[in-house]
């Protein structure tokens, strides 16, 4: 007797797809800090730039997010991560205006959470930018579990998240010094805020099964493009460079590897490979926006400043680990 699953991956395959995915995010800030250099584009514009031609984009690269389907054994399941900007696919079709409500919050909360890390980046330098945001994200998202969906923290997690909060006190302490802006922090927490919202909404009503995750994703971008776009024209849409060649080589980069490609990859091998080890693999992000930060751009981390990037990294790390350890969680 058989059952109907999501199609997988191999794992090896679906691992490479990850490391690709989270090498690539953490290029974008880089590219942002690059048109920032060049050009007087602000972070709302870059935004509503990269949604606007990733969306293009993620339309042609649908075959590669969209759900297949295949006979497995009853009782199979396919492996399904917790902490996500949009819903991964299952296999019960999901109520039309649970769908388009879905996808309007996640439109709404990606626009935040974009933005908001754009202009963190400008405001306080990639490598800070990248770790309070992708640091803070899942640290609010275990709390904001704990408090809206009854998920037990346990003492992994609470050890994890006082950890993290430890990481942000450093990094404020060390924000009188040229290499963290406390403005700069609180617009990252507020991209990670963005980020926790968006992934507890999801979880919450994912759990009636029947999110397209293809579907999801590319409704989101286009939502996200409308809501930025006023705000965009008012910033300034177009921007003034006399580089305007390597500005759109950024922005055509932008939208197409850490934006369409990275999000393919993403939701492909998220789908096969436990939460806890896609967790640790997305430290990639913020670990290859620090090298880019001191290689590329020439950012100076100061003892105070990786002091507080290493708490926030471990804390990360702590959670994946205590959630490996405790099994999946409920959702």
């Amino acid at each position: 007797m058989t059952g109907s699953a999501v199609d997988s991956l191999p794992v090896r395959r679906a691992l490479l797809y990850l490391i690709v995915a989270g090498a690539a995010w953490g290029t974008a800030g880089a590219a942002a800090s690059l048109v920032y250099r060049a050009s007087d584009l602000g972070a709302v514009a870059l935004s509503f730039w990269r949604c606007a031609a990733g969306l293009v984009l993620l339309l042609a690269a649908r075959p590669l997010l969209r759900p297949r389907t295949r006979t497995t054994p009853v009782g199979t399941t396919a492996a399904m991560p917790v902490a996500m900007p949009v819903a991964m696919p299952v296999a019960t079709p999901e109520p039309l205006r649970r769908r388009v409500l879905r996808t309007v919050v996640t439109g709404l909360g990606l626009a935040v959470f974009q933005t908001a890390y754009f202009a963190a980046v400008a405001a306080t330098g990639l490598a800070v930018a990248t770790v309070v945001t992708l640091g803070a994200g899942p640290v609010l998202i275990a709390l904001g579990a704990r408090l809206t969906l009854g998920e037990r923290l346990g003492r992994g997690g609470a050890l994890a998240v006082a950890g993290a909060l430890a990481g942000l006190g450093v990094l404020f302490a060390g924000g009188g010094g040229s290499a963290v802006q406390p403005r700069g922090v609180l617009l990252a927490l507020l991209s990670a805020a963005g980020y926790c919202a968006m992934t507890l909404l999801t979880r919450r009503w994912g759990r009636g099964g029947g999110a397209d995750a293809s579907a999801t994703t590319v409704g989101a971008f286009a939502v996200t493009a409308l809501c930025l776009l006023p705000f965009a024209v008012a910033e300034g849409l177009l921007p003034h460079s006399a580089e305007p060649l390597r500005v759109l080589a950024l922005l055509a980069y932008i939208a197409a590897v850490p934006t369409a490609l990275a999000y393919a990859l993403y939701f492909a091998g998220a789908a096969v490979v436990r939460s806890a080890t896609v967790s640790v693999i997305m430290l990639l992000e913020p670990v290859s926006a620090a090298v880019l930060a001191v290689a590329l751009l020439g950012e100076h981390l100061t003892t105070t400043t990786l002091t507080g990037t290493l708490l926030m990294l471990a804390s990360v790390t702590g959670l994946a680990l205590a959630e490996a350890r405790g099994g999946p969680t409920p959702v």
